[in-house]
Formats: structure tokens, C-alpha cells, sequence
């Protein structure tokens, strides 16, 4: 095992299989000369040249529907946005078109491609830089969305994407974490889309989150702990496919349930997640399934505003005692 940065292990994904097949190719707003807004692609330019690491106008619909055009026609591009919050520019290609093609053209036609990019606050950049988009895409049929925590699990999972998955594939990281360490192997490896990561056994609550939030679970597991209160921590990895069995699993051994995201509460993944687990699991809960998410109002600019929108560690604590019914 060696210790990599989160941007390395995207990088590394990303090379290792365009050095494995000559189809894959990157393109977005300065990933080859400035080496990447975030220096994901930092040397991709100099190794594969600027036929296969492509410079791109500011102009999200436009090079989304060159890639998506590329990948109905065989090729494999990995785009990079600068923000999945400019992607919305490009979102009529991505609904309208890539995750469309295969149904309309009864399965001619498939569309392999991923897009990725930073997703969710970053600190003081606005309610325009801070959304978090994972329950908007995880609403189309035909994409798959990806939202690591930690660079292993997104080395694996983008090889994964970029190799074997013939959908489009959505893959939402987090700017604040591009400089975490991370542990990978020597050895090549994938992760399967679609499963779940048990990251913390435990006997008394059941805590699932993704991406950053999940340093906010473990955070509370680990604060938990103190009172001798034993949590399950579940990472989701993927939001669609939504491998919700292996929370009714951990329910099961539980009975309590807490969900922290990112996302605006109204229709968000805790709203699917809570659902799926009452339907099949309502004979196992001794509480309501309980969540926090971000505050349902456009992010402020201002950080003492910010931090109250996005939960934390004390509030999550406080909310998983809530369900034990445990006095605050």
C-alpha cells in the first residue's frame, strides 16, 4: 500500500486506463495546458498528447455534446467540469440525450461515457458555486451517479466507470478533498458500482452518508463511541444504483437509522433511502427514520451562515441520541 493524494487517485484511474485502451480520452475546461482547475490532470498532456487530453471553450453544452457524440460513435470520454454546478448548462445533453439514446434507439445505441467533476461547497463561494447535485442526477433512468469519500474507493469505482460501464456514468467528487490522503495498492483493482461500504461496524445505530459528509458520520460515530454508544457506518458510494439492502442489513441488526447528507431536504437521497427502509423494514425500527441535510435555502457567502446550513458533528450526535431516545 502506498499513501496518494485524492487527485492522484483519479489521475491514476484515468491514466492507467487510457494507457490500456486508446479509445478513453479526457477533455474540459483547462485540463491540459494548466494540467486541471484542481491539477487532477496535471502530466496528462505531456504523456498521452493534445489529441486525447483536450482543451475545451468555456462552453459546458457544447463540449458535452462533442463527448456525448464521441461515445455514440465507440470512442470513451471522460469530461471534466470545472463544477458540477456549470454543468447545468449542459444538462439537456446529459438528460435529453446520453441517458435517452439507448431506449430510443432500441439498444443500438449506448452512450459510455463519465462525466466528473467537484460537487457541494467548497467554503465561501456562493450559492451559485454550492450546490449539491447528487439527488438530481440519481432522478434520470439510464445514468448511474458515483459520490466518494475517499480517494480508494474513487480510483476503484472510476476505473470501474470508465472500463466496464456502457451507461453514462456521473462522478461527483468533493474540491475540499482533493488533498486528502488516501491508501491505495500496487496492484490494480475496481470497485463494482452499485455496493455499499460498510466503513464502521456497530450494534446500536445505523448512520449512512457519502462524499464529504461522511467525514461528519464517522466524526459523530467516533464522538458516539465515547459514550459507549456503538454506530454503524455506511458509505453509499453509489447513489444509483441505491444499494439500500445492505442498510436494511445493518437496520436489521440496529434498529435505528440516521441519514446525513448534503442535499437540500425535498426529494433528496434521505427521502429515498428513508422510504425504501420503512417499506421493507418497518418491523425492524424502534425509532423514526431520522436525517439532516443541508438547510433548505440557497447557500450563504458569509461562514458562520454556511457552517449552520451543512450539518455537522454536534448536531448529528444530537440527532442519533434523539432516536435512541437517549436524554440531550
Amino acid at each position: 500500500m502506498r499513501s496518494i493524494a485524492f487527485r492522484e487517485a483519479l489521475r491514476e484511474a484515468m491514466n492507467e486506463e487510457m494507457r490500456r485502451d486508446d479509445k478513453v480520452f479526457v477533455m474540459g475546461e483547462e485540463v491540459a495546458e494548466y494540467n486541471g482547475a484542481y491539477k487532477v490532470t496535471q502530466g496528462m498532456l505531456a504523456e498521452f498528447g493534445d489529441k486525447r487530453v483536450i482543451d475545451t471553450p468555456i462552453s459546458e453544452l457544447g463540449f458535452t455534446a462533442v463527448a456525448v457524440g464521441a461515445a455514440q460513435n465507440g470512442l470513451k470520454p471522460v469530461v471534466e467540469f470545472m463544477t458540477w454546478n456549470f454543468a447545468v448548462l449542459a444538462l439537456d445533453q446529459i438528460l435529453n440525450t446520453a441517458s435517452k439514446m439507448l431506449a430510443m434507439s432500441g439498444g443500438q445505441i449506448g452512450c459510455p461515457i463519465v462525466l466528473r467533476g467537484p460537487n457541494g461547497s467548497a467554503g465561501q463561494l456562493g450559492a451559485q458555486h454550492s450546490t449539491a447535485f447528487e439527488s438530481y442526477y440519481a432522478n434520470i433512468p439510464g445514468i448511474k451517479v458515483v459520490s466518494p469519500s475517499n480517494g480508494y474507493d474513487a480510483k476503484g469505482l472510476l476505473k470501474q466507470a470508465i472500463r466496464y460501464e456502457s451507461d453514462p456514468v456521473i462522478f461527483m467528487e468533493s474540491e475540499v478533498m482533493y488533498g486528502d490522503k488516501t491508501e491505495v495498492p500496487e496492484e490494480e483493482y475496481y470497485i463494482p458500482l452499485g455496493k455499499a461500504d460498510i466503513k464502521k461496524p456497530g450494534t446500536d445505530v445505523t448512520i449512512v452518508s457519502y462524499n464529504k459528509m461522511m467525514k461528519v458520520a464517522l466524526g459523530a460515530a467516533a464522538e458516539l463511541e465515547k459514550e459507549n454508544i456503538s454506530a454503524e457506518v455506511i458509505d453509499l458510494r453509489t447513489i444509483r444504483p441505491l444499494d439500500w439492502h445492505t442498510i436494511l442489513e445493518s437496520v436489521k441488526k440496529t434498529n435505528r437509522l440516521v441519514i446525513v447528507e448534503e442535499q437540500w431536504p425535498f426529494a433528496s437521497v434521505s427521502s429515498e433511502i428513508s422510504y425504501r427502509i420503512q417499506k421493507e423494514g418497518f418491523d425492524y425500527l424502534d425509532a423514526p427514520v431520522r436525517r439532516i441535510t443541508s438547510a433548505d435555502a440557497p447557500m450563504h457567502y458569509a461562514p458562520n451562515l454556511a457552517a449552520l446550513a451543512i450539518p455537522d458533528v454536534a448536531r448529528t450526535v444530537k440527532l442519533v441520541k434523539e432516536v435512541m431516545y437517549l436524554k440531550k
